[in-house]
């Protein structure tokens, strides 16, 4: 059932009686469309994962209606308490150690002692969180490694009809997952960038952040973090200038690009842009997807770092995917 507003009150019960009963729902989030699961019922966790084909290994964030439900989970830092107070409810997921007796099952934790946490902001996301009563797991509503939906006409049948419901609550206003940062410790360490940047941080809280080198690690602590993931069908060329025979062109503010993510050269609308140019250069199935030079600045940091994973080899999973950035 797709949301119209003399039915939102209705549906959204409706959902949120869903995800306690173990079914998955889609719903809206300020950075993209997620599907759904009580994180608590290992029977549904299950089921995502295996409806989104997604490695077992690949650890999922837990969404929360508020601050209490989120740090009832996990043991509080004064890192966190810092950054969740200056960001939630808002694109920033932290990664925490979770309590012994913590009531998310270890599959949606990958078997790790930590868990990933968020607060939404999106209005509707926040009001079905509330009522559900419970938190709720949610990685972005596609297929493992595809583009993630950032409007309800990216989604795809083999995910929708597996869900209970449907909330469409029109176009995600950021565009791109949200940061993600470790903040176990004293010291923050961006784990996957986002729409709040390192400099948003330091802005905030006066703190230095660090980012982490996951081409070090066994295996990814938090989600977003394989080197192949946000993936089209067809192939990505970055960094490109110009236009090469059987390529569809998205530019960034550039003269003849087949898609602009931007005329004006705003980073902020490039990103709430990408997925969407993406799905949009895929369905013309072209010979691949050239994309003009992004700058590295502010969120473009987190626009490049998905173009990088989208253009990785897509049958490796854990490398770095700076090597990928040619």
């Amino acid at each position: 059932m797709i949301i119209t507003s003399a039915y939102k009150e209705k549906i959204i019960e409706r959902a949120g009686l869903a995800l306690r009963q173990g079914k998955l729902v889609i719903f809206p989030t300020e950075t993209v469309y997620g599907i759904g699961a009580a994180a608590k019922n290992s029977n549904a966790v299950a089921k995502l994962y295996e409806v989104k084909n997604r490695p077992s290994f690949n650890p999922l964030i837990v969404h929360c209606a508020n601050q209490e439900m989120a740090f009832k989970l996990v043991k509080v830092t004064k890192l966190a308490k810092k950054l969740s107070d200056a960001f939630w409810p808002g694109p920033m997921s932290l990664v925490l150690t979770c309590l012994e007796n913590s009531p998310v099952c270890p599959l949606a934790r990958a078997g790790l002692d930590s868990i990933a946490l968020r607060i939404p902001a999106n209005p509707i996301c926040k009001q079905l969180l509330e009522v559900a009563g419970i938190p709720i797991v949610a990685p972005s509503a596609n297929l493992s490694g595809e583009l993630s939906p950032t409007d309800v006409k990216h989604l795809k049948n083999e995910i929708v009809k597996h869900c209970a419901e449907v909330i469409d609550a029109g176009r995600c206003s950021k565009g791109i997952e949200s940061t993600i940062v470790d903040a176990r410790n004293e010291i923050p360490v961006i784990l996957r960038p986002g729409p709040i940047t390192e400099e948003d941080i330091k802005t905030q809280i006066n703190m230095q952040c660090f980012h982490s080198n996951q081409s070090q690690l066994d295996s990814p602590i938090s989600p977003g973090q394989l080197a192949s993931h946000y993936a089209p069908s067809a192939k990505l060329r970055l960094n490109a200038t110009q236009k090469k025979q059987g390529e569809v062109f998205i530019g960034f503010n550039s003269p003849n690009a087949d898609f602009n993510l931007t005329e004006t050269g705003d980073l902020l609308e490039s990103a709430a842009n990408l997925f969407d140019m993406l799905h949009m250069a895929d369905k013309q199935n072209p010979v691949r997807i050239a994309v003009a030079p992004i700058p590295n600045d502010g969120i473009g940091e987190a626009i490049n770092e998905r173009l990088a994973r989208a253009a990785a080899p897509r049958d490796n999973l854990i490398k770095n995917p700076e090597e990928y950035k040619t």
